[in-house]
C-alpha cells in the first residue's frame, strides 16, 4: 500500500469514528426525551388513578391509613401476561413524606410474585401505601421484596376510620372493578435509567425519598394529590 492509500485509509477511519461519536449524544439525547415524555405520561396516569380511587363510593382508601402513609407509590396500567405463569411487570411512581412535606417523585419498577390467575391479560391499577419507617427504609434500599422482607396486605376500603398494621397495603382494581391481589414474592425496584432522565443525574432512593431531588415540573400535580388525600403531616395514630 502507497503512502496516498495509507493515509486515505487512516483518514476515512477517523472520519467514520467522529461521525460515530458525533452520534452517541443525539442517540442519548433522543432516548432521554423519549424517557422524560414517558415519565411524564405515567405521572399524570398515577395522579388519575389516585383521584378515582379515592372518588369511588365507598371503595375509597380509608383516612385511617392514607393519613397515616410514610410513602404512597401507584402504578397505573401494570399488566399480567400470563394467566397461571404469573408473569408480571409495570412500572410506576412513588413518594414518602419527609420534614417539609412529599419528596419528589422516584421512578420504579415492580415485578414478579402472583397476582391472581383471575387478572390474565388484563391492565391492573396499583396503588400500595407504605405505613411506617421501617418500610419505607425497605424501600428506599432498593431491595424491596414484598411478603418475605416486608409485609403486605390487601387493604380495606370504605371505612374511613379503619388502620392497618402492616407494612404495606396495597389497593387494585382491573377495569375499573376493584380485585383481590396477591403480591408475595413481587420485587419493587428503581428504574435507574428513567431517574437519570427525570433528574438528569443518577440519584439514590434514599436520597430521593430523602427530600435531596428538586421536584419537576411534570410531578406537581402528583404530589398536589397525595397531599390533598394524605395531609403534608403525617395522621398520629
Amino acid at each position: 500500500m502507497n503512502d496516498r492509500n495509507r493515509f486515505g485509509s487512516v483518514w476515512s477511519f477517523f472520519a467514520m469514528a467522529t461521525a460515530f461519536l458525533c452520534f452517541i449524544p443525539v442517540a442519548w439525547a433522543a432516548d432521554n426525551d423519549k424517557d422524560q415524555a414517558e415519565l411524564a405520561k405515567r405521572l399524570v396516569a398515577a395522579t388519575k388513578v389516585l383521584n378515582e380511587v379515592m372518588a369511588t363510593p365507598n371503595k375509597a382508601i380509608p383516612d385511617g391509613i392514607i393519613k397515616r402513609a410514610t410513602c404512597v407509590a401507584v402504578f397505573p396500567s401494570t399488566v399480567q401476561v400470563a394467566v397461571l405463569v404469573g408473569a408480571k411487570h409495570g412500572k410506576g411512581v412513588a413518594t414518602c413524606r419527609t420534614a417539609n412535606g412529599w419528596s419528589a417523585p422516584a421512578p420504579l419498577d415492580i415485578s414478579g410474585g402472583s397476582w391472581g390467575a383471575q387478572l390474565g391479560g388484563q391492565e391492573v391499577d396499583l396503588v400500595m401505601v407504605v405505613t411506617d419507617e421501617k418500610g419505607m427504609q425497605q424501600l428506599e434500599s432498593g431491595k424491596f421484596n414484598l411478603g418475605t422482607e416486608t409485609s403486605v396486605t390487601a387493604g380495606p376500603v370504605g371505612n374511613q376510620d379503619m388502620k392497618m398494621n402492616a407494612e404495606v397495603v396495597s389497593y387494585s382494581r382491573a377495569r375499573g372493578m376493584f380485585v383481590g391481589t396477591n403480591f408475595n414474592g413481587s420485587s419493587i425496584t428503581e428504574d435507574q435509567s428513567e431517574t437519570r432522565a427525570l433528574y438528569g443525574a443518577s440519584l439514590s432512593l434514599a436520597d430521593i425519598f430523602g427530600g435531596k431531588a428538586q421536584t419537576p415540573d411534570a410531578a406537581a400535580s402528583f404530589l398536589e394529590t397525595v397531599q390533598k388525600y394524605a395531609g403534608q403531616a403525617k395522621q398520629k395514630d
